[in-house]
């Protein structure tokens, strides 16, 4: 669902731009993207530590990984994360929206950020940018602090394993996920930190690793997990088998 909202947030009008030359965009609309790149950016990193404690329970504590990972403990945990993602960024619209923009509305960008809007303000915007900053690094934080976390604990009780064998499966289960959360942080982080400090980074580079990390981790997880789910590989085996006859 994150990843399905941030495409349609997000891919019409960068194609709009691109294609057509449709700069465009409305207050409300723009406040509104901004409101869901932000707040679903948001939840995608909430279920990626929610995936990697999964993946911890089931190869750390396997025995108990049915019990602690009940239907309704995940409903909780999907539920808390939404959560998270809708409340810490609900104010970000009013906070772009009472500022004064006296001077050029021109976005640097091809979607609506809250730190591309909030320099377009002619007003004292020290507060807004610490809420925002503030944010960023406890959201982004606890999610890769806690998914580190997990990943070491899982590497190591993968090499105290008595099987190679044992470990590369292990491994393997988690490989896909680690692919995805790389390219999502890597380029979140470089696009952050180009926004409020990166002065002298290329124009057109902010652009497109703002537009990979918008676009590009959406795109590969249903072809990264799709890969690694068997159920899945075999359909697509028979649909290619089938289209060569």
């Amino acid at each position: 669902m994150a990843d399905l909202v941030l495409s349609s947030s997000t891919l019409p009008k960068m194609l709009a731009i691109f294609w057509f030359g449709w700069h465009q965009i409305g207050a409300a609309a723009c406040l509104a993207q901004m409101f869901f790149i932000h707040s679903f950016t948001a939840m995608e990193s909430g279920f990626f530590l929610a995936m990697a404690y999964d993946r911890y329970v089931a190869i750390c504590d396997p025995l108990r990984h049915a019990t602690a990972l009940t239907g309704a403990v995940v409903a909780k945990i999907g539920l808390a994360v939404v959560a998270r993602g809708l409340v810490f960024f609900f104010p970000h619209p009013f906070l772009v929206g009472r500022l004064p923009f006296c001077r050029s509305r021109v976005i640097a960008h091809s979607y609506c950020e809250f730190m591309a809007l909030v320099k377009l303000a002619c007003a004292d915007t020290a507060a807004s940018g610490a809420y925002s900053l503030s944010l960023a690094f406890l959201i982004g934080g606890f999610d890769v602090c806690f998914i580190s976390l997990s990943y070491g604990l899982i590497l190591s009780t993968v090499c105290r394993l008595p099987s190679k064998e044992a470990g590369r499966k292990a491994l393997g289960t988690c490989s896909s996920h680690i692919c995805v959360i790389l390219v999502f942080y890597t380029t979140a982080v470089f696009s952050f930190l180009t926004h409020r400090f990166g002065h002298n980074v290329p124009h057109a580079l902010h652009i497109l690793i703002a537009n990979v990390y918008l676009v590009v981790p959406p795109g590969l997880n249903p072809i990264i997990y799709g890969v690694r789910t068997r159920k899945i590989r075999e359909r697509v085996q028979q649909a290619l088998c089938c289209r060569k006859w």
